[in-house]
């Protein structure tokens, strides 16, 4: 087991309430367990969101377009130290602003690996220059571009298997934002929150 695969997520759930933990391998194996999970979305001042393909070394998806980062907030780690966390082990990014702007459960099995993803993800937004300095990691992205969130709406329902099955909830949580949700640690926390929607669809990154 790798050494990212055998850090803990948080188990949770279907109202976001902590009730445990397991690694990141055993949450991910079939049928899966419904853990914490954040997608972070980096969007510049043309409104651009910034995706990142991959890389072939991932265990779930690899080589799918997907959000700026992803990850899961250790046990009891707050959402925002978590994504930052990730961003800057991903992209090599500084702290950045977050806002949370919706969550969702989605399900979905990869079946190039047989891994499962079955997630209570917060979605999270930081504006930042389309300049920012990026330094991403190989081993986590094969490629980045910037897009047009709308765009890429469109192009998520023509090629659907270009991309991880998460983002296109992602997507829609950033052009609706919700607000955030009740039951995460941290931060990001709020008193009350809307519940997730369903979709077909200190640990480490997805």
């Amino acid at each position: 087991m790798s050494g990212r695969e055998g850090h803990l997520v948080e188990l949770v759930d279907d109202g976001g309430r902590a009730h445990g933990e397991a690694s990141v391998s055993a949450a991910h194996q079939p049928p899966g367990r419904l853990h914490r999970a954040f997608s972070v979305l980096l969007v510049d001042p043309d409104g651009r969101v910034l995706l990142q393909r991959r890389a072939a070394a991932k265990t779930r998806f690899p080589l799918r377009w997907a959000n700026s980062c992803c990850g899961h907030p250790a046990p009891g780690e707050s959402l925002v130290e978590a994504a930052n966390r990730r961003l800057g082990e991903e992209l090599g990014a500084g702290p950045v602003d977050l806002t949370e702007v919706g969550v969702y459960v989605y399900y979905a099995e990869d079946p190039a690996t047989g891994r499962v993803e079955f997630e209570y993800d917060h979605v999270l937004r930081a504006d930042v220059p389309a300049d920012a300095p990026l330094r991403p990691d190989p081993d986590e992205v094969a490629e980045l571009r910037w897009v047009d969130p709308a765009t890429l709406e469109t192009d998520l329902d023509v090629d659907p298997r270009a991309y991880a099955p998460w983002l296109g909830g992602v997507v829609n949580r950033l052009l609706r934002p919700s607000g955030p949700a009740a039951g995460a640690p941290g931060p990001s926390a709020a008193p009350a929150g809307l519940p997730a929607d369903d979709a077909s669809e200190r640990s480490g990154g997805r």
